[in-house]
């Protein structure tokens, strides 16, 4: 029987997943300081979520890699 298996960056987040990203995305916006209509804000979102699926979990290092994918 052949089973497929889902990478991680494939799995739906849960909702403690999703917290922590929360969390660190609200933290990177007030760091940047940019507000709700902002165009970067989908893209700060996007990098955040998409890290934390590659396995990016610590807050600290999530934080650093997301600032350093923005390019700024």
């Amino acid at each position: 029987m052949i089973r497929s298996e889902k990478r991680p960056s494939e799995e739906p987040l849960n909702s403690e997943d999703l917290a922590r990203c929360q969390q660190v995305f609200e933290r990177l916006k007030a760091d940047i300081c940019l507000d709700e209509d902002h165009e970067e804000i989908n893209r700060l979102a996007a990098i955040t979520i998409e890290l934390y699926r590659q396995g990016v979990r610590r807050e600290d290092q999530l934080r650093e890699m997301v600032a350093a994918a923005r390019g700024h």
